[in-house]
């Protein structure tokens, strides 16, 4: 194998989104191939490339690694952020786990029947406020990290997460002012500054074209 990254997932966000993010931030340059149909996944299971027959797949180090928190985790530690200590990667993982709760029930928005939408869309405005973003604000009073002194995973997926967020909600940080400014403060980052801009690899919001082909790599009924 050689020594480039390459991401195996389908041409859009999903759980790979996270991984495209944190090898971004940690300046590290990526491949993608993107799964187009049926036959695709099929090869790369008989292959025995995934072993829980899942994607995100990422092959760098020699290595070829699924499970998105193992692989972030993996990302995070090599490229320094992950924490000093163990005591500030529980906090991190404590972090991170919040946002992916929150970024799942997002992921799972498109693939939602259109009757039950407006019902979905609710549910998630209302744990942002009420659950997790009441968390991220008081964790980010008087400090630019969420855990010590130094930028971390953590860090990186509630920047995607706010990002997100506003794209359902243009409005929902208004009320959490101190988020708002870790917002602005992270998007002046050199690397996260080019990741935002057009053209980079950063995937646009899911369409029907997204839900489609996850259906048919997937064989999947909505």
């Amino acid at each position: 194998m050689s020594g480039k990254v390459v991401l195996t997932y389908f041409n859009g966000r999903g759980k790979m989104e996270s991984i495209r993010w944190l090898l971004t931030v940690a300046g590290v340059e990526f491949e993608e191939v993107n799964l187009s149909n049926r036959e695709e996944f099929l090869k790369l299971l008989n292959d025995g490339a995934l072993m829980y027959e899942q994607v995100p797949l990422v092959e760098m180090d020699g290595m070829k690694l699924v499970q998105t928190k193992a692989i972030l985790n993996y990302i995070a530690g090599k490229y320094n952020l992950y924490g000093k200590d163990l005591k500030e990667r529980v906090m991190i993982d404590m972090y991170a786990e919040g946002v992916r709760d929150l970024m799942e029930l997002m992921m799972m928005f498109p693939f939602i029947p259109p009757a039950n939408k407006s019902t979905k869309l609710n549910e998630i405005e209302s744990k942002a406020t009420s659950r997790y973003l009441p968390v991220f604000e008081k964790a980010l009073a008087g400090s630019q990290y969420l855990v010590g002194n130094q930028l971390s995973c953590a860090d990186v997926q509630l920047f995607e997460l706010t990002l997100m967020l506003e794209e359902k909600f243009p409005t929902i940080l208004t009320n959490f002012p101190v988020v708002k400014a870790f917002q602005e403060r992270m998007r002046n980052l050199p690397s996260i500054a080019k990741f935002l801009q057009p053209g980079s690899k950063r995937k646009p919001p899911p369409d029907d074209n997204y839900v489609k082909n996850v259906c048919e790599v997937f064989n999947l009924k909505l």
